[in-house]
């Protein structure tokens, strides 16, 4: 009769802990300094940053795309896949279109839609894959970054 209580216990134990952990969510999606400045700061940090966007922004102009939408390879973002299709309007990335996002993991959905701003807002703006990391959504970063330079590259003149 004891094994059948301690065992009963253990799978009462493995039922509260499944559950809570199926609806925790991971820490939040952190996005890169450049993206969350709004305005003008004096901050030494805020200047570097502005400086090498600049710069970046001034080599980036020499870029041209032939107008078109470009779907970009599919990315493994380990809980499933991220692909993207590129819109190119006047020889520049206008657009971003998520294709294809992990639906399975309730976890890896949450990231997702946490990062997927962000990471457009960086494209969009570098007009370019050359894009940070989201902090706390690496592996969709990574698919992303990976699907969107497949994109553009089919999209170069």
């Amino acid at each position: 009769m004891k094994k059948y209580t301690i065992g009963f216990a253990v799978g009462i134990v493995f039922l509260v802990y499944s559950f809570g952990i199926r609806n925790q969510h991971s820490a939040p999606v952190v996005a890169p300094a450049s993206l969350k400045q709004s305005g003008s700061s004096s901050s030494p940090s805020s200047s570097t940053a502005n400086a090498s966007s600049n710069s970046q922004a001034s080599t980036n102009k020499t870029l041209s795309y032939k107008d078109g939408t470009y779907n970009g390879s599919v990315g493994n973002a380990y809980y499933g896949n991220v692909q993207v299709a590129a819109v190119i309007s006047g020889g520049k990335l206008t657009d971003v279109k998520l294709l294809q996002t992990v639906t399975e993991d309730p976890n890896s959905i949450y990231i997702n839609q946490a990062a997927d701003p962000y990471l457009k807002q960086e494209a969009l703006k570098s007009q370019s894959a050359n894009i940070s990391i989201i902090t706390g959504a690496t592996l969709t970063s990574d698919a992303y970054i990976q699907s969107l330079n497949a994109a553009l590259r089919k999209a170069k003149n």
